[in-house]
């Protein structure tokens, strides 16, 4: 699955977009369209698209369709390029996705707005044929399509499959150049709870919750990295071996929350990402998150200190992904009443880099959703960390915020850790205390609600692309 999401063009260019396409469009025989709201706020929506080719091969595709009141109205959409006239909305094929085999799906997704009723979509048609669950008139003599070829990767780890992975344009690509989103959780402090993260937890997380990643939370303060600097440094070195040796990737949390302001640890941070970037460059699993939670702190502030680290992690290893903290507690500081236009006025000046994003679905609703999925068109973003609870970490789980954040991510594209794997006395927490140490990390009896939910949904097929 690939995404490319882009703010909408003006009609004109929109239209001859299409116009390129439809030249190369053969016909369709056959369609079915499966229209759902995946959240809804006050005046906006965002709605996904799943189309499904019932009939013969087609190369190059046009969804039209209707929006039946005057007030909808689509601003943004994702895996096609959108456009808009009057009530008649129109989405055409990328590169990536323009061929629908027999039988081949394409998930579309867009976020729009509505002044009145927001009534589902009407008189879908695939290059001009209706969408209604059956085959319509053949192409003559259709070409039968064979199988797909299975994928090279499809039985490999994740990093087996992915390999190297780069920033290309708002995206985390693989070796393949293709978009990529990967699903995993973070650890807890590992100064508090290193008794979680031993041979049966993470052989449960990589083998039954089939984790991505591994967000290795080393604390700087709170009897962390500063108490025992070379201590936690191997820590650290010993998970990324860990999480390796299982396919996943070690995402290398510099876990800075008090004080908030990153340049206090500057020098700490030089020292340690200078010596795990030079000990792990030669390893493809590794990302770099160099600041996790900046508070109390100007973009400009963070941008300072982002601009002095990347050169040392660039100084022994050059390939790597590098995240950056943004202001307001990884907020793209909605948390401190900004947004993400601070950013994309003033961007750190290091390519290969993505911008942190942080969440807690009880307190973090609507107005963080919005943020999100608009800043997503202009900044390659990572949810390095995020809770199924209150951003105390604590209280009631809001499943359908969850939900809907977690619905929301997988139609972006946005890769994601959660908060946590351990068995904290917290909400936020994947087990129940008592379960680290033993034997079981993956059944019923030793998961939160929490724990529960997010192996459910990280469980579930990668699918990621290879050509």
């Amino acid at each position: 699955m690939k995404r490319l999401l882009a703010l909408l063009a003006t009609f004109a260019t929109a239209l001859g977009l299409l116009a390129a396409f439809g030249t190369q469009a053969s016909a369709a025989s056959g369609c079915k369209v499966e229209y759902t709201v995946v959240s809804q706020w006050n005046g906006g929506f965002q709605g996904g698209v799943k189309i499904t080719n019932l009939g013969s091969s087609v190369s190059g595709w046009t969804l039209r369709f209707a929006m039946p009141d005057a007030g909808q109205k689509v601003t943004q959409g994702w895996n096609a390029t959108w456009s808009q006239s009057g009530s008649a909305v129109t989405a055409a094929g990328l590169d990536w996705n323009r061929t629908l085999a027999t039988g081949g799906t394409a998930d579309l997704g867009f976020q729009g707005t509505f002044t009145g009723a927001n009534p589902k979509p009407t008189a879908f048609t695939l290059n001009g044929v209706a969408c209604t669950g059956s085959v319509g008139q053949p192409d003559p003599d259709p070409t039968p399509t064979p199988d797909p070829t299975p994928d090279p990767g499809e039985d490999g780890t994740p990093v087996d499959v992915n390999g190297q992975l780069h920033v290309c344009g708002v995206n985390l690509c693989n070796q393949y150049n293709r978009p990529v989103q990967l699903r995993g959780m973070s650890t807890h402090g590992i100064q508090w709870f290193s008794e979680c993260y031993n041979n049966a937890s993470l052989d449960a997380l990589a083998n039954d919750w089939k984790s991505d990643l591994l967000r290795i939370s080393m604390y700087v303060q709170e009897e962390g990295y500063e108490t025992d600097p070379a201590g936690f440094t191997a820590k650290v070195n010993s998970l990324v071996d860990q999480a390796e040796a299982r396919g996943m990737y070690a995402l290398i949390d510099f876990h800075t929350l008090t004080p908030g302001d990153p340049n206090y640890n500057l020098e700490r941070a030089k020292t340690f990402f200078a010596s795990v970037a030079a000990r792990n460059a030669g390893k493809k699993n590794v990302i770099y998150e160099i600041t996790n939670e900046p508070n109390g702190v100007s973009w400009s502030g963070i941008k300072n200190y982002a601009e002095q680290v990347i050169p040392v992690v660039r100084g022994a290893d050059p390939d790597a992904v590098v995240i950056v903290g943004t202001r307001g507690w990884s907020s793209l500081g909605v948390s401190d009443g900004s947004n993400e236009s601070e950013i994309v006025n003033n961007p750190v000046n290091a390519t290969n880099i993505m911008y942190a994003f942080h969440f807690y679905a009880a307190s973090h609703k609507d107005n963080y959703r919005s943020t999100l999925s608009r800043a997503a068109a202009r900044l390659p973003l990572f949810v390095t960390e995020f809770g199924t609870v209150s951003a105390t970490g604590g209280g009631a789980m809001d499943a359908g915020s969850t939900n809907a954040w977690l619905d929301l991510l997988d139609q972006l594209k946005i890769s994601y850790a959660n908060w946590t794997y351990s068995d904290a006395p917290e909400s936020s927490a994947a087990f129940k205390p008592g379960t680290c140490g033993g034997s079981d990390y993956s059944s019923g009896g030793v998961l939160n609600e929490s724990g529960a939910l997010l192996k459910n949904r990280i469980s579930t097929p990668d699918n990621f692309p290879t050509s």
